[in-house]
């Protein structure tokens, strides 16, 4: 048993929680995704050796994480896809949060939104997007290859 991996889970699967903050009038995205199975994909994406519990890796990880995350994840309210801003991520139990919020923008009628998170590692990946506007949440998961969502508001 010493020196083995764990068992993969048998589901691949990542939540994508897009949520309008009126005070702050910005949309905050969380996306949460297994740890082993981000770190596969990062170390699929660009070649190299990946931890994301390491303190040391920490910078290292970040500018992987972010230029995967924002290839990965599209979001626009209107024509024009919006900019985000990226915060960060951080370790929560199994998986991985990251962080990332738009600029300022009007309240969104409605969020279009492209997620192929972990497309490039898995065939049977499941992106659940949560889309939240003014207390109305709406959610759709979607079955790789899928990756488009569009909610209204």
């Amino acid at each position: 048993m010493f020196g083995k991996k764990p068992a993969p889970h048998p589901l691949h699967v990542s939540t994508t929680d897009i949520s309008y903050n009126a005070q702050d009038n910005k949309l905050e995205v969380i996306c949460t995704i297994f740890t082993d199975d981000f770190e596969a994909a990062l170390a699929k994406q660009y070649h190299t050796t990946t931890d994301l519990t390491k303190s040391d890796m920490h910078a290292a990880m970040d500018k992987m994480v972010k230029s995967y995350v924002s290839a990965n994840v599209h979001i626009k309210t209107t024509a024009v896809p919006l900019s985000f801003n990226y915060i960060g991520y951080e370790i929560n139990k199994e998986a991985v949060n990251v962080y990332f919020e738009s600029e300022k923008t009007p309240t969104p009628k409605k969020i279009d939104a492209e997620i192929s998170l972990l497309h490039n590692q898995f065939n049977d990946q499941l992106n659940i997007v949560h889309m939240t506007v003014n207390g109305t949440r709406k959610s759709e998961k979607l079955d790789y290859p899928d990756k488009k969502v569009m909610q209204t508001f």
